[in-house]
């Protein structure tokens, strides 16, 4: 899903909230894909540039399987595009049945997005965690797209008692030492026991279909330790 190669071979033209205009012009694009409101800028250069783009906005799983059928369907081989997103929806179902039978109290997982301020799991990451088998203990929160709608405060966390906590610092490193650190949190279970666990960013927080397969087994991985 992530080829290593790209990375190697092709050139970077931009980050998730800029982007180098006169080096995306010089590729002479078809067609420029973006994601969420952050890069409303961005889109809006590009159209006044003459470039079509396309902009997608998932915030689910069933967005994401969506936005692969929706992509592939642009560049002309929509039943290419299908076939992975069925094959991905059928990879989670097995996923769900296997983690979830015969299990009497699901672990309470408390994902953190950020850490000044606290920002809990979008909601890809709160089903994703479902289907690993555990409970978002801010699901209900993970419903609100923007990031400044899900920042908690420790207390709520500690309130929660999650017995796992997994940290993607949105592109810097998951400190557990610190997390524990944190007053009062040694109360927390999850602290208690040492089960803080980082999920790269690159595998969780871009909502694609790395995050249905490798950030899915990691998330597995880390609920199984």
């Amino acid at each position: 899903m992530r080829p290593p190669r790209v990375r190697r071979e092709k050139p970077r033209v931009s980050a998730f909230i800029s982007a180098d205009l006169p080096k995306i012009l010089a590729l002479e694009p078809d067609l420029v894909l973006t994601f969420s409101d952050l890069q409303a800028d961005i889109v809006r250069d590009l159209v006044k540039a003459g470039i079509a783009v396309h902009a997608f906005n998932q915030r689910d799983i069933a967005g994401i399987l969506a936005m692969i059928r929706t992509l592939a369907a642009l560049v002309g081989c929509p039943e290419r595009g299908a076939a992975l997103a069925d094959a991905l929806a059928a990879r989670l179902d097995a996923v769900r049945r296997t983690r979830t039978a015969g299990v009497d109290r699901p672990p309470l997982v408390y994902f953190e997005e950020w850490d000044a301020p606290m920002i809990s799991g979008i909601r890809w990451v709160s089903e994703l965690i479902a289907v690993a088998g555990g409970i978002d203990v801010f699901e209900e929160r993970s419903r609100c797209g923007a990031a400044s709608d899900r920042i908690v405060g420790p207390e709520e966390v500690i309130a929660a008692r999650p017995d796992i906590i997994l940290g993607s610092w949105c592109g810097k490193r998951f400190r557990p030492e610190m997390v524990a650190a944190r007053p009062s949190f040694d109360a927390v279970p999850a602290v208690r026991n040492g089960r803080l666990f980082e999920i790269k960013s690159p595998l969780i927080l871009q909502p694609g279909p790395a995050a249905l397969t490798d950030g899915l087994d990691r998330i597995v991985e880390c609920l199984s330790a």
